[in-house]
């Protein structure tokens, strides 16, 4: 099952934080709650820097690094985020590693808990 640390969010639903076969880390989407607070702020640039810092936790607790994330899925409510998103997303993969992962963004009617964003990734040890 989960296996959760304390720096790890635990699921909210009937899946794994992450799951790994053959050396592939898939890390399920996520939303904007952390291990202390399950209300999600209203305030898009929070959202997305709590959901970077959980992949962040979610992959540590499997001895990877930021560097071994090599695709991420964003879903956003609006679309019109994007430059925000955008610049959250680049500063903090340039943080750790000089490649950027390959992404696909799409924007949705509607998330989990009413987040306004989700990001899943794929790690490869």
């Amino acid at each position: 099952m989960n296996n959760i640390k304390k720096n790890v969010v635990k699921s909210i639903g009937p899946y794994s934080s992450i799951y790994e076969s053959k050396g592939i880390f898939m890390i399920s989407g996520q939303i904007a709650i952390n291990e202390k607070n399950t209300k999600i702020p209203k305030d898009i640039i929070k959202q997305t820097n709590i959901i970077l810092k959980n992949i962040k936790n979610i992959i540590e607790e499997k001895n990877l690094k930021i560097k071994n994330i090599v695709k991420t899925n964003i879903f956003i409510k609006d679309i019109k985020n994007i430059k925000i998103i955008n610049k959250i997303y680049k500063s903090f993969f340039e943080k750790y590693t000089k490649k950027l992962p390959a992404r696909t963004c799409v924007e949705v009617s509607k998330l989990p808990k009413n987040s306004d964003i989700e990001i899943d990734a794929i790690a490869i040890k």
